[in-house]
């Protein structure tokens, strides 16, 4: 598991994107969120855990959850 801040929300669209500890960036859409996070109640700044995967455009977080 990779850990990280919630950098950025587009909450009309349903996405956002988190700093890894390494200072990465990724990509997550909120159909990656676990069940433990609601899209609607997270906001920047929040520490998260995730799951790196695999897409189309690139690396993406998944399975993130609250660190």
């Amino acid at each position: 598991m990779t850990t990280g801040t919630v950098k950025k929300l587009v909450s009309d669209r349903g996405f956002g994107f988190i700093t890894a500890d390494d200072g990465k960036d990724y990509f997550f859409h909120r159909d990656g969120l676990d069940r433990s996070l609601d899209f609607d109640r997270l906001s920047g700044g929040e520490k998260v855990t995730f799951e790196v995967e695999s897409s189309p455009r690139g690396p993406r977080a998944a399975k993130v959850s609250a660190a």
